[in-house]
């Protein structure tokens, strides 16, 4: 059974902010760079792990691949069932996939679309990942990037002198678990908070691995939002500065 989850409270805020096909953030940044890092190929079987209202699932069959979202918040899952009528999916942890009707070792795909930094222990949750790949199979991951954003240890600073923004960051090296509270209201009238956990691009690594996972890609992105119409110094930081994290890891022959 799915254990307790910070998201189940704020299903329907964050419902208003993706909907059904994903938030603006999500179609111009997030789905695209998913897709060309995970190249889903016709007949393949993909687990989308933390899939709240499922905004993957109309891409992965438009390639042709059979999708099944997991998400512990069981609202968002009666939200992508609505949604995509033609997409399995279940209430699940990421801890334990072997707990849901899915075979060991079936997919040929599984990723974590900005939901692995809202998941702990990460180990646990890496093993559950490498456990649902076939042989063979890819693991993508897009996530805040561990190195840049940081929940409350990092930001936007601005240098006079240069007439440079620059990104700040407090800390880095210790594994952190962070309350947020965002806009909005929860269900019973309180104030919405999620948790985060910030861990080094190190932890990561080294998961995968003890996973039997081996990276054979990493993409560092930016934000979408770069303009020309913005002042030189934003515009430039935004260019330069990646704010996400992509890495595809590849299941290594007879890994468990």
């Amino acid at each position: 059974m799915p254990r307790d989850t910070s998201w189940e409270d704020v299903a329907d805020w964050y419902d208003g902010w993706v909907g059904k096909q994903g938030s603006k953030h999500h179609r111009n940044l997030a789905i695209p760079v998913v897709m060309e890092m995970l190249q889903p190929q016709q007949g393949e079987s993909v687990l989308d792990i933390g899939c709240g209202q499922g905004v993957l699932a109309p891409y992965m069959h438009k390639a042709g691949a059979h999708y099944v979202g997991v998400d512990a918040a069981s609202s968002l899952i009666k939200k992508a069932k609505r949604y995509h009528k033609g997409a399995r999916f279940f209430t699940g942890d990421a801890r334990h996939l072997a707990e849901l009707p899915v075979e060991p070792a079936s997919f040929d795909v599984a990723v974590f679309m900005l939901s692995i930094q809202d998941m702990d222990p990460l180990p646990q949750v890496i093993e559950s990942a490498a456990w649902a790949l076939k042989a063979g199979g890819r693991l993508g991951i897009l996530m805040t990037h561990p190195c840049f954003r940081i929940p409350r240890q990092s930001g936007w600073g601005f240098d006079e002198g240069r007439k440079l923004q620059y990104r700040r960051v407090d800390s880095y090296l210790s594994q952190l678990d962070v309350p947020l509270t965002g806009k909005g209201r929860g269900r019973g009238g309180q104030n919405i908070v999620t948790r985060s956990y910030h861990r080094p691009l190190m932890d990561y690594v080294n998961a995968l691995g003890a996973a039997g996972l081996a990276i054979d890609a990493m993409e560092e992105v930016p934000t979408y939002k770069a303009d020309s119409r913005q002042p030189k110094a934003e515009r430039r930081a935004n260019e330069e500065i990646p704010l996400f994290l992509g890495l595809r890891a590849l299941k290594i022959h007879g890994a468990s």
